[in-house]
C-alpha cells in the first residue's frame, strides 16, 4: 500500500480565475488523497469558474473568499490562512495574478495571503495557466521571472490544447502531475548539486524482425528510483529499455532497445555522472545474427537452431572506467538472493549491489530489496517501489557524501 506521501501536511490552494479552475477540484481530491489538509481560497474571478459549494465538500472545509471575511476572531484571514500552512499553491495562476505578484499588489485575499505570509516558512508554488499568447507575451515573461526571483516555485505550464481552440504552452499542468509536485517538493533534497545516472527495464534483442530475446521487467522500480533522485535535487538521466512508462518529471530519458544500444548510451554518459544506479534487466545473450525476414514454420524441418553471443557487461564498464560514478547494481533473482547479489558484487567490482526476487516483482507496484556490501546485508522490506526508491536514494546519498 502507498504510503500517505502528504500526511499531517496543511495546504492552502489558491485559484484565481480561468477556466483551469475545473482542475482545481481534481487537485484537491489527490491532495487529501495523499494525507494533505487543504484549505481552498478563492478570487472573485476564480468563482465564476467553479463554485465554492463543490471546492468546499472536496476539501471538506468551508472555503474563504474575501479579505473581509468576518469568521476569523481578529477579522484578518489573510494573516491566520497561512500561519498553519506549510505551503500555499496557487492553481491556476492566471497572468493577472502573476503580475499582481510579481509587483506586490495585494487587493483581494489571494494577493494578500501570499504577501503576508512567513517567506521562510511558507512556500509559495504556483501553476500557471492562461492563453499561449498571454503566457508568451513579454510582460508575463518578466513577471514570472520576478516571481521565480523572488523565491516562488513556478510549476509548468504545460503545452497542448486550450480551451481558446488554439494549441501552444500556457496549459496549466494536469492534477496528478501538480500533486507529484507538491510530494517532490518537500522530499529532501540529499542529493542536490549531484548527478544521476539510471539505467531501466529490459532489453531486446531480435531473432527476426517479429520474435526476440527479452524478459519480464516492467521498468518500475528503475522509473521509481529516477524519480526518487530528482525528488532529492539531483540531475537526473534515465536510459529505458522498451517500456510503456512515462518520463518521471525533471528526469531526461534516453531510450534504447538492445543491450548494446544500452551499454553504448551509458558509457557515453557515465563520466559526466556522480552515480550510476544499474536497474536494468539486460539480456546476457544475444543472436549472433537476426534474421533479415520471419523465420517461417515448416512442416517436417524441426525447430531452427541459432547461436547465441554474450552481451557487454554494462555495470562492470562503468564501474572498470578510471573517472567513474559510484556504482550501485541490481541483481534479479530466482533464488538464493543473497548468495546471488554477493557472487555479482565482487564480480563486478561494485560497493553496493540490490538484491530481489525477480519473478515476485516483475510488473508489480511492490518489491522487497536487499542491500549488499562488503560490510554485510541489509534488508529493505516490503513496500511500493517508490517508497523503496526513495530508501535506496538516502542510501546512496549517506554512501557518497561519507
Amino acid at each position: 500500500m502507498t504510503a500517505l506521501q502528504l500526511d499531517g501536511r496543511h495546504i492552502v490552494l489558491g485559484l484565481s480565475g480561468g477556466i483551469a479552475c475545473y482542475k482545481a477540484a481534481e487537485l484537491t481530491r489527490l491532495l487529501i488523497k495523499a494525507g494533505a489538509s487543504v484549505q481552498v481560497v478563492m478570487t472573485e474571478a476564480a468563482e465564476k469558474f467553479i463554485g465554492a459549494v463543490t471546492m468546499q465538500a472536496l476539501s471538506n472545509r468551508a472555503v474563504v473568499t474575501s479579505q473581509w471575511d468576518a469568521r476569523p476572531d481578529n477579522n484578518m484571514a489573510h494573516i491566520n490562512l497561512t500561519r498553519e500552512a506549510d505551503a500555499v499553491v496557487v492553481a491556476p495562476a492566471s497572468a493577472d495574478f502573476l503580475a499582481k505578484l510579481a509587483q506586490g499588489r495585494a487587493d483581494e485575499l489571494l494577493s494578500l495571503l501570499c504577501l503576508a505570509r512567513r517567506i521562510d516558512e511558507c512556500p509559495l508554488l504556483i501553476a500557471p495557466a492562461m492563453n499561449r499568447e498571454m503566457w508568451a507575451h513579454p510582460a508575463t515573461q518578466r513577471n514570472v521571472a520576478q516571481v521565480a526571483a523572488d523565491g516562488a516555485v513556478v510549476l509548468g505550464p504545460a503545452a497542448g490544447d486550450q480551451a481558446c481552440g488554439e494549441i501552444g504552452d500556457g496549459r496549466m499542468l494536469e492534477a496528478a502531475e501538480l500533486c507529484d509536485a507538491l510530494i517532490a517538493f518537500f522530499q529532501p533534497k540529499l542529493l542536490a548539486g549531484r548527478t544521476v545516472l539510471v539505467s531501466a527495464g529490459p532489453t531486446y534483442e531480435a531473432i527476426d524482425p517479429v520474435r526476440g530475446i527479452t524478459n519480464l521487467s516492467s521498468g518500475k522500480m528503475g522509473f521509481a528510483v529516477a524519480r526518487a533522485a530528482a525528488e532529492a535535487g539531483a540531475v537526473v538521466t534515465l536510459v529505458a529499455g522498451p517500456v510503456a512508462l512515462p518520463t518521471p518529471a525533471r528526469v531526461t530519458r534516453i531510450d534504447v532497445t538492445s543491450a548494446r544500444q544500452m551499454h553504448d548510451a551509458v558509457l557515453a554518459a557515465a563520466a559526466a555522472h556522480d552515480v550510476f544506479v544499474a536497474t536494468a534487466a539486460v539480456a546476457d545473450w544475444r543472436p549472433i545474427d537476426a534474421a533479415a525476414q520471419k523465420i517461417k514454420k515448416v512442416a517436417g524441418q524441426g525447430v531452427p537452431a541459432f547461436s547465441l553471443v554474450e552481451n557487454p557487461d554494462i555495470l562492470a564498464a562503468v564501474a572498470a572506467l578510471s573517472t567513474g560514478p559510484y556504482c550501485v547494481g541490481f541483481a534479479a533473482e530466482s533464488h538464493d538472493v543473497e548468495a546471488h547479489a554477493r557472487a555479482k558484487l565482487e564480480r563486478k567490482k561494485v560497493p553496493l549491489i540490490v538484491g530481489n526476487l525477480g519473478p515476485a516483482t516483475f510488473g508489480q507496484d511492490d518489491n522487497a530489496l536487499l542491500l549488499v556490501d562488503a560490510k554485510g546485508t541489509r534488508a529493505l522490506p516490503h513496500a511500493d517501489k517508490l517508497t523503496l526508491a526513495r530508501q535506496l536514494v538516502a542510501e546512496i546519498a549517506a554512501r557518497i557524501k561519507s
